[in-house]
C-alpha cells in the first residue's frame, strides 16, 4: 500500500459521522480495498449489502464528488510510483522488457473491449451518424486526439461532421443542435465535465448523443442514448492502451459506414487522394 493512504484515512476520520449504510460500505472497502478499486458502483453495494445510492452517499461523506473520484484516489493510494507510467513495467526492465509489456498491455485492452463490445449500438451509432443532419464530435484533454482522428474518419465520407475540443465552443454548438443532429462525446473517465454538459446540453434541444467511454458507470453514460465501452484502467487512464482501444471503436464505425456507404466513399476516398498527390514531390 502507497505510503499516503489518503482515502483509508478519511475513512477513519469520518467513520463516527457515517450513517449505519454507509458504515457498511466504509467496513467492507478498509477490509478489502485491493478488491474494490476492479469492482463498479453495483458490486460493491451488493457486497456490502447495501444500495447503490448508499454507496453514493458513502463517497460523498468522506469528500470524493462520486464513485469513480473515490476509486481512482483508492487506486492511487494501493499504487507503487512505478505503476504511474506503466502498470507491469518493473524499474529493472529494459526496452525490450518494456516493449513486449506496452504491446501486451494494448492487445489485452483491445482484447477486452472487443470481448465486451455492443455490436447493435455500434449499428445504432452508424444508422444515426449516417441520416444525420450533422454530427458534432467532441473531445477534451487527451480524448481530443481521438476526437481528431474519428472527425478525420468521417469527414472522408462526404459526411457533414464537425469537431471541436474547446469546452466553452462545445457548448455553444449543442446549444444549435436540433432532432435531426447527433454529438458523439468522448472522455475515458466520462466524468469530465465539459463532455457531460455538452451531451446534456444537447439533448435537451432533441439531439441524439453518444458516449465512447471506459467508465461503466460515469456520468456521461446518463447523457448517453448510445454508449460504447472500451477498456479502461482506473490508475491511468489515460493510458496509450487505453486511447488504442477506443481508436478501433472509432474505425469499427468509420468502416461499417464505408461498407454502407461504398459508392460514394470510394469516390470521395479517390478525389481525396487526388489532391493530396499536389503535395508529394
Amino acid at each position: 500500500m502507497g505510503t499516503n493512504a489518503r482515502v483509508l484515512s478519511r475513512i477513519n476520520s469520518f467513520y463516527d459521522k457515517l450513517s449505519p449504510s454507509e458504515r457498511r460500505v466504509a467496513d467492507y472497502v478498509r477490509e478489502h480495498p485491493e478488491q474494490v478499486i476492479h469492482m463498479p458502483l453495483a458490486k460493491l453495494a451488493q457486497q456490502a449489502g447495501v444500495s447503490d445510492p448508499s454507496v453514493l452517499r458513502f463517497c460523498r461523506a468522506i469528500g470524493y464528488r462520486g464513485y469513480l473520484d473515490f476509486k481512482v484516489a483508492l487506486t492511487q493510494d494501493l499504487a507503487s510510483p512505478v505503476q504511474f507510467i506503466h502498470e507491469t513495467v518493473d524499474p529493472s526492465d529494459g526496452p525490450r522488457e518494456i516493449a513486449q509489456k506496452v504491446f501486451a498491455a494494448a492487445n489485452r485492452a483491445l482484447l477486452e473491449t472487443l470481448q465486451s463490445l455492443d455490436t447493435a449500438g455500434i449499428e445504432r451509432v452508424v444508422d444515426l451518424i449516417d441520416g444525420a443532419k450533422r454530427t458534432l464530435i467532441i473531445g477534451v484533454g487527451t480524448s481530443a486526439p481521438i476526437a481528431q482522428t474519428f472527425y478525420n474518419r468521417l469527414f472522408r465520407l462526404g459526411l457533414p461532421v464537425w469537431i471541436q475540443t474547446d469546452s466553452y465552443l462545445q457548448l455553444m454548438h449543442a446549444a444549435l443542435l436540433g432532432p435531426d443532429d447527433v454529438v458523439v462525446g468522448i472522455s475515458q473517465t466520462g466524468a469530465s465535465t465539459d463532455p457531460v454538459l455538452t451531451l446534456e446540453e444537447a439533448k435537451k434541444h432533441g439531439a441524439a448523443t453518444v458516449a465512447i467511454t471506459g467508465s461503466l458507470s460515469s456520468p456521461i453514460t446518463q447523457q448517453a442514448d448510445v454508449t460504447l465501452y472500451s477498456s479502461y484502467h482506473e490508475l491511468r487512464p489515460e493510458a496509450a492502451s487505453s486511447r488504442i482501444a477506443q481508436i478501433a471503436i472509432v474505425e469499427t464505425i468509420y468502416v461499417a459506414l464505408s461498407m454502407r456507404r461504398l459508392k460514394t466513399a470510394d469516390s470521395d476516398e479517390r478525389r481525396i487522394w487526388e489532391a493530396l498527390s499536389r503535395k508529394t514531390l
